[in-house]
């Protein structure tokens, strides 16, 4: 019984939402972290990646980004047919890393 009673709780913190709170803390420091860099002069603003990266990837819907503090780099999310590409790009100097699909 005890154990129907705990994945019925595991189920319900999932479906709400609540089990995501530690990734959302995360994502959370990451933009405090990219704001705190940015003002610092460190990385380029999001706006200015953005400005640099969209042109590139017309036809695909952009999804929105992500900043990762330990390697400087933004991930901007994009779908095209069904298909999601992850652009990764250096948040000091702007360049586009690495492309994902």
């Amino acid at each position: 019984m005890r154990k129907l009673i705990a994945s019925c709780l595991a189920a319900t913190l999932v479906v709400s939402g609540l089990a995501a709170a530690p990734a959302f803390a995360q994502s959370r420091n990451d933009q405090g972290e990219a704001r705190k860099e940015m003002r610092a002069g460190n990385v380029l603003p999001l706006r200015e990646i953005e400005r640099r990266v969209l042109p590139q990837m017309r036809g695909a819907e952009y999804l929105g980004p992500a900043y990762d503090s330990t390697a400087m780099i933004y991930r901007l999310k994009f779908i095209r047919d069904g298909r999601v590409t992850f652009i990764d790009v250096d948040a000091r100097t702007g360049r586009v890393v690495r492309r994902s699909r």
